[in-house]
């Protein structure tokens, strides 16, 4: 359960993580390489490119929030503290989300080569058996 204002906040933003328990995904084989079928490559293609749909959901929200955080709800010392707490804070998570998004991209173009690479072997493969 989250709790406080920041858990309140997040909450808001991406639901009970605790809630709906994602799947988990991870594994490979020796070496770092893993094996798996055209079909499943694109599946796992897809999955990626659903999660950075989310990320750069969550991104746009997470600029709207830097916008409106470093506002102060009163002109004494304490509200300018909060802004600036706020606002570091909200600036610290846009800067997550843009790590997130570029990592999931990249993760993305390499799967992509690899599908890429698979469909190229698998035709030169396959004209072998050709007559």
């Amino acid at each position: 359960m989250i709790i406080g204002e920041a858990g309140a906040a997040a909450r808001a933003l991406w639901g009970d993580v605790f809630d709906t328990p994602g799947r988990v995904y991870g594994g490979g084989g020796k070496g770092g390489q893993f094996k798996m079928d055209p079909e499943e490559l694109s599946a796992v293609i897809g999955q990626w490119e659903d999660l950075l749909d989310k990320i750069v959901d969550d991104g746009e929200k997470i600029q709207d929030i830097v916008a409106l955080s470093g506002e102060a709800p009163g002109k004494d010392p304490a509200s300018g503290g909060y802004a600036t707490t706020s606002s570091d804070s909200s600036l610290a998570l846009l800067k997550q989300n843009e790590s997130m998004r570029k990592y999931v991209q990249e993760y993305i173009k390499k799967l992509k080569e690899a599908q890429s690479k698979t469909v190229v072997t698998d035709q030169d493969l396959s004209d072998t058996f050709k007559a």
